[in-house]
């Protein structure tokens, strides 16, 4: 039996290591599904006690008032996500300060993150093997480069892909919450002026948020999005500074968090909302002309490296140049 089963490798190019590293990788991998699915079941009872809702939160719901977040996947894709509950409750937020507020949002993306964690190495290794194997449609040049990878390189290799497909949706997600961040921060100010606007205009506050969302659903999304969210929980029956606080977490963004702030003391100590958003709005303006003001006094300080790494070879070739040319032609001879 074992020579037939040597013969038989050695007729598709395989060697004992490879297969008994494969078939070591697929029962690590089948044994770690088995128990995680046998530890992840729950009591059904439980389960559809959970599920059960109040007729009076339906309704809620179905008229937009109150939606869903973002939830924590259960069962198997639960091994990608942090194991300490506050690093969970962190990675929540940030799927909602990159506006993704669905509750199958860490779903798909844990679901993403696990399968280029574990397709890309599969992928490779079935390469690997399709490579060794006689009469594949395997490009010669990519057959030859596969075949002189040592036990090392392949390696190598496969830690490479696995940590670059469990990183990369990660690094994705964060520059999601920047450009999100980034568009709200220039677009929070022109908010705050129609907020102004309006309230000078005899509107209240939850009607001139409304508006001032209504009015830039289609200029910033993001501020809309986030103003109409805040007054539906505030119509849902949440307090006002509890909605307001809850629209700075999700944005991230300091001036929208002095605006809940702002609302919060002006309603507390019963400043009225016009002077206060007219203060603040002042205020605003002014920090935004001084961060113009910080980035243009940076640019000069950012260009001189630039220019020295340009001009300070082309001075040395001129200055030095000449010299060893005439060098060249006295000592050449």
């Amino acid at each position: 039996m074992s020579a037939y089963f040597t013969d038989l490798l050695t007729r598709f190019g395989l060697s004992l290591d490879m297969v008994l590293l494969v078939a070591f990788g697929l029962g690590a991998g089948l044994l770690f599904v088995s128990l995680v699915v046998l530890l992840g079941q729950k009591n059904a009872a439980a389960v559809r006690i959970a599920q059960t809702r109040t007729a009076k939160a339906d309704a809620r719901f179905e008229r937009g008032l109150l939606r869903d977040t973002v939830r924590t996947p259960k069962g198997i894709l639960r091994i990608a996500l942090p194991t300490n509950e506050d690093e969970r409750r962190k990675m929540e937020l940030k799927f909602r300060q990159a506006g993704y507020v669905t509750p199958t949002a860490m779903r798909v993306y844990t679901s993403v993150r696990m399968l280029l964690g574990f397709g890309l190495p599969a992928a490779f290794i079935l390469a690997l093997v399709a490579a060794k194997l006689p009469g594949l449609p395997v490009p010669e040049a990519l057959a030859s480069r596969l075949n002189g990878l040592g036990r090392l390189g392949i390696m190598q290799i496969i830690a490479v892909m696995v940590a670059v497909g469990y990183y990369l949706p990660a690094l994705w997600l964060n520059s999601r919450v920047t450009e999100r961040r980034l568009r709200i921060t220039e677009s929070f100010p022109n908010a705050l002026d129609l907020m102004q606007v309006a309230t000078e205009a005899g509107l209240g506050f939850d009607a001139a948020m409304t508006r001032v969302g209504n009015e830039l659903a289609g200029v910033s999304p993001e501020i809309a999005f986030e103003f109409l969210s805040a007054q539906h929980q505030i119509s849902a029956g949440r307090s006002r500074d509890a909605a307001l606080m809850t629209m700075a977490e999700n944005t991230g963004v300091d001036m929208v968090r002095s605006f809940a702030t702002v609302v919060s003391q002006s309603i507390q100590f019963g400043t009225p909302m016009a002077e206060a958003l007219t203060t603040y709005a002042a205020e605003m303006r002014l920090e935004r002309e001084l961060k113009a003001q910080e980035m243009a006094n940076k640019l000069p300080v950012k260009m001189s490296g630039v220019l020295a790494s340009l001009m300070l070879p082309a001075v040395v070739l001129v200055t030095i140049g000449p010299v060893v040319i005439r060098y060249i032609r006295v000592f050449g001879d």
